[in-house]
């Protein structure tokens, strides 16, 4: 609380100070000279998936929704809890019960008070099943009371456990004690929602036209596959620091495009074309970057009832990920630090230590020798060669590894891998609704501790997309929320994922991307990859 309160009072004094400062062209705090443009211009490869807090399900959309939207909670430079709507919260003496503090001149675009109730809407609308939220799992990762009930559609969602008990009090009560709850508060799922909105327009309610929104800026263009562009917002409560006037999404699906209209200095950042890492921060030292990430780069084997009869079989899912050589992958297709992964958590995870599954353990060569014997016991070779198809969306590096993998899988086990690629969206209605063989999965921590991937292969996950089902493993999540030292379930977890390879962990990320040296503010140390455009500010050269 002590600490809530010196930031309110540190925020109230620079909001007056900074008026001042920036009104002479210099930042606040660092007093360093701002450009007069302050437009912030980046790439992203594919449309994002929605705006909407309690619909959106991928990363460039999550960092839309960021800036539109506050939650609870925020992160800091190094992903830290830092106050957002909630100043403070305190619990009950078993921790089962958090009562959370907003801040009174919290305000929505439309100059409406931002409250509990809106929180508590919002947290009931992503746990009903009739909003069909490919997040509503979230509120069961969360440990809400009730949640799994509730979004079964057994009892009402009346009954989920949260609670708006004045404007500025929010009562959350939890099925069990866990440790970590405040951490999944600043995901983008648990981000308030205007009910009036939403009523007023329905599925349109995120357009520029209708939105509204809580966060540090508004909605105000979107061209579908095209660009986005969010522009400051007078009336949220910290709009005195904001620096940053307009921020410009370009859709660009070639990277290599992207990067030479980079060069050209029509955008301000963009990735890191695969495999030019190394000549890149060479050529531009100052402006490429390489930080380890909280996500893994991994392949789905579909074990459903649209998967293919093959990957049923233990022994064939084990073969397929053994024979794929990851140091290649990363050290001659990728270079740019990645880290081979054969646990799906990465070692980047707070309180993880990662354990040393079987596959990790022995040489190469020693894999592959294993993968041919398990394919053979399976009843695949020469006289009988196993057909498998790759499914990636659409992106160069994707297709890359793809190729390289087929290769592997052909060279070393005699598999013909033919490859499929589609655009973002459909790509995840595809891989979704079970109607893929291997699938390409990339999986960005939601919070820093290693439940937010391992819940992945949960019977009742909304991501797992191999539809893996394993008693001890749900037994083992289920156990770990509540435990003090829940790093022996995570060990038994990996141990099993690595042995019944539901999935193919291929490797851990690093954030390779280009950013301009005029762009100042930038979170390198944060391992989630969470940034606002709030906290950016350009100087003048």
């Amino acid at each position: 609380m002590k600490y809530c309160m010196k930031a309110i009072l540190l925020a109230a004094a620079m909001g007056w100070s900074s008026s001042l400062l920036l009104a002479a062209g210099t930042h606040p705090t660092t007093g360093e000279a701002l450009t007069d443009d302050q437009i912030f211009t980046y790439v992203t490869i594919d449309e994002h998936t929605s705006v909407d807090p309690q619909i959106v399900e991928d990363v460039a959309g999550a960092a839309i929704v960021r800036d539109l939207f506050e939650g609870l909670y925020n992160q800091d430079a190094d992903g830290n809890l830092v106050p957002g709507v909630a100043l403070s919260h305190a619990t009950n003496a078993d921790k089962t019960v958090y009562t959370f503090t907003l801040r009174n001149s919290a305000r929505w675009s439309d100059g409406r008070k931002v409250t509990a109730g809106d929180f508590e809407y919002a947290w009931k609308r992503l746990a009903d099943p009739e909003t069909a939220s490919s997040y509503q799992w979230f509120m069961g990762v969360m440990n809400i009371k009730n949640a799994d009930d509730v979004m079964s559609g057994d009892i009402p969602v009346s009954e989920l456990g949260v609670k708006a008990l004045t404007d500025t009090t929010l009562e959350v009560t939890l099925a069990s004690s866990m440790s970590y709850f405040p951490l999944t508060t600043t995901h983008g799922s648990t981000f308030p929602s205007p009910q009036w909105a939403i009523k007023a327009h329905g599925a349109n309610w995120v357009k520029p036209e209708h939105i509204v929104s809580n966060g540090a800026y508004v909605l105000t263009k979107h061209v579908p596959n095209e660009t986005l562009v969010r522009e400051r917002n007078p009336m949220y409560w910290n709009d005195a620091n904001t620096i940053m006037e307009k921020v410009v999404i370009k859709i660009v699906n070639d990277e290599n495009v992207a990067l030479t209209r980079y060069l050209a200095g029509e955008f301000d950042k963009t990735g890191v074309p695969t495999g030019q890492f190394a000549r890149m921060q060479t050529q531009y030292p100052e402006e490429v970057y390489s930080n380890p990430t909280l996500c893994t780069y991994y392949y789905n084997l579909n074990m459903g009832k649209h998967g293919p009869e093959a990957l049923k079989d233990k022994r064939v899912r084990q073969a397929l990920s053994y024979a794929i050589d990851r140091d290649i992958i990363v050290e001659n297709i990728l270079q740019a630090g990645q880290f081979p992964a054969y646990t799906f958590t990465p070692d980047a995870t707070a309180g993880f230590t990662v354990p040393e599954v079987a596959v990790a353990v022995i040489t190469q060569a020693e894999r592959d020798t294993k993968a041919a014997e398990l394919l053979s016991a399976a009843g695949y070779g020469k006289d009988n060669p196993l057909s498998i198809e790759i499914l990636y969306n659409t992106s160069e590096g994707h297709k890359k590894i793809a190729i390289a993998i087929s290769q592997m899988w052909k060279q070393k086990l005699g598999v013909e891998a033919s490859m499929q690629n589609q655009e973002w969206k459909t790509f995840l209605t595809t891989r979704g609704e079970g109607n893929y063989e291997v699938a390409r999965g990339g999986w960005c921590g939601d919070y820093n501790e290693a439940s937010t991937f391992l819940d992945l292969v949960n019977t009742n996950s909304g991501y797992n997309d191999s539809k893996f089902s394993n008693e001890e493993v749900d037994q083992l999540l289920a156990d770990s929320k509540t435990s003090d030292n829940p790093q022996p379930n995570y060990t038994r977890i990996e141990e099993i994922v690595a042995d019944e390879a539901p999935l193919i962990s291929i490797y851990h990320y690093t954030s390779a991307m280009f950013l301009k040296l005029s762009v100042k503010g930038w979170p390198h140390e944060n391992v989630e990859g969470n940034w606002y455009s709030r906290n950016l500010y350009k100087v003048a050269e």
